[in-house]
């Protein structure tokens, strides 16, 4: 029965009739007319003209009662007609909006690629989960807008965003030897990496080879380099641009640590001049600098994949002495005890030793000399006899194609050792001339310089060090972050070590 003759009891009592009677019409099946056909064709019109009362039969203007339909059902003729009815290049833009929001035909692709909320995305739900480093390389400083415009629409992904690159160096310790945490946020939940630290006398070039080797070319400003090397007036008061240890990561995931030099004459001079407070347990000047420098090496020695011994003479007897005293002050590998593999199977068990290697920096032409180099390797194999670290069988000159006349088993006793020449300009390469006599021919054509040229020499240098093994540092595998983490308490334990305590009381 209709309702809307109930819901007006202020009609007239006429027109309350003919409701009351079209009620009682109503009452029957449709279509059925129990008023005869006079009143049938008397009412009709006012029926029709009545918008507010509801004929009892259906009609087709009346079709919008399908937004009562639930949501399922609804869906279903939207999405059949927007398939069917779509060009053919849309239908990918049309897939993807179905599966992510299941929004209307005409939301634009930006609206359909953002979340609707803090939870997990529909994506996400249906299978297309990302590896965890990428969403750390994507979320990573980067706001909400540059994350949801990092989505290929026709792919359905999160791109992959490049790591942040590096501009400069930055601390990792200080010059009070303290650690720093502003390299932690370079860092990468990823375990493919490669740690390579330098240590070396004062002057040696240790940070020029670093600079060279991770992020700069010699054609380049030294004064951009990314670790600063001695200026000119550094040079002439006899002072050291580095002091602590200086950390640079390059997008290949290398990382390049920079130190201070060994056994500074001009820290040594800066304590004792400045009137510095010295740690109470060392009571002399230059037992505190010598026990920085055993701290420094030390602790490359545990966290490093490679360590380049830098000199610019052959050599000083008193620096294999000092590396062979940081090897026995070395901290021990944290180890599981589980852990049965050793580096070398001997009854070190599985303490970790890195790779070095000898650089012989501002080389002359003298030490390319095939009889002088065979002396060089000889002498150093015979000073690290004795030692665990891994001084040979990693590194050859001879692969290099340097000494393209020498075979394979001329150096008996090689070791990982490489010569890098003087640095030349590029309007000194051709200062030396080959005949500076009458004949202008032999004038035009470079001097006899015994080796290759100093880019081709650092470049030679870079591959053989970046395809040096890298071992595993603990009986873990590492991220880049642990190893941070590990680098940090390693550190605070070669500081508190009773080893290098009790041997400073042995120099006092």
């Amino acid at each position: 029965m209709s309702e809307s003759g109930h819901s007006q009891p202020g009609m007239y009592g006429q027109g309350r009739r003919r409701r009351r009677r079209r009620g009682d019409r109503d009452a029957g099946p449709p279509g059925q007319n129990l008023s005869g056909p006079s009143r049938d064709r008397e009412y009709q019109p006012r029926e029709r003209r009545d918008g507010s009362e509801d004929p009892p039969g259906p009609l087709m203007q009346k079709t919008p009662i399908i937004l009562a339909k639930p949501p399922g059902e609804r869906a279903k003729p939207s999405q059949n007609a927007s398939v069917s009815g779509a060009p053919v290049l849309e239908k990918p833009i049309m897939l993807m909006k179905a599966r992510d929001d299941g929004g209307k035909p005409g939301t634009p692709p930006e609206a359909a690629a953002q979340p609707s909320g803090p939870g997990p995305s529909k994506m996400e739900k249906e299978g297309q989960r990302p590896t965890q480093p990428v969403y750390q390389i994507q979320n990573r400083g980067m706001g909400s807008s540059a994350s949801s415009s990092a989505v290929d629409p026709m792919v359905g992904q999160s791109k992959l965003l490049p790591p942040e690159k590096m501009k400069h160096s930055i601390k990792l310790v200080d010059d009070q030897m303290n650690w720093c945490d502003s390299a932690m946020e370079y860092l990468r939940d990823q375990t493919d990496m490669l740690v390579v630290g330098v240590i070396g006398l004062q002057g040696a070039g240790k940070s020029t080879v670093m600079s060279l080797l991770s992020a700069n070319t010699p054609e380049e400003d030294q004064r951009g380099y990314v670790f600063r090397a001695q200026t000119q007036e550094i040079k002439e008061r006899g002072g050291n641009q580095t002091t602590g240890i200086d950390f640079f990561i390059t997008q290949e995931r290398v990382i390049f640590l920079d130190t201070q030099p060994m056994l500074s004459p001009s820290i040594l001079d800066h304590l004792i001049n400045n009137d510095r407070k010295l740690p109470p347990e060392y009571n002399l000047p230059h037992t505190y600098v010598e026990m920085q420098s055993l701290q420094i090496a030390a602790f490359l020695f545990t966290v490093c994949h490679v360590v380049i011994v830098v000199q610019d003479w052959f050599t000083d007897l008193n620096l294999y002495r000092f590396l062979q005293t940081a090897e026995m002050l070395k901290p021990s590998t944290p180890s599981a005890s589980h852990d049965s593999t050793g580096s070398s199977g001997n009854d070190d068990g599985a303490e970790y030793y890195p790779h070095i290697v000898f650089l012989q920096n501002k080389a002359r032409r003298d030490d390319f000399c095939p009889r002088n180099l065979k002396n060089m390797h000889m002498v150093v194999d015979k000073l690290m006899a004795h030692s665990h670290l891994k001084y040979k069988g990693t590194l050859s000159m001879l692969d290099c194609s340097i000494f393209p006349g020498l075979g394979h088993d001329y150096l008996s006793t090689e070791v990982n050792m490489f010569l890098l020449p003087v640095q030349e300009n590029d309007g000194d390469d051709n200062l030396t001339k080959a005949g500076s006599g009458t004949y202008p021919l032999f004038s035009l054509l470079p001097g006899y310089r015994g080796h290759p040229t100093f880019s081709t020499m650092v470049s030679k240098l870079r591959s053989q060090v970046l395809a040096m093994p890298r071992c595993q540092l603990s009986h873990t595998i590492l991220t880049e972050k642990n190893w941070f983490h590990y680098a940090a308490r390693i550190w605070d334990g070669v500081k508190k070590s009773s080893a290098l305590s009790e041997y400073s009381r042995l120099l006092c």
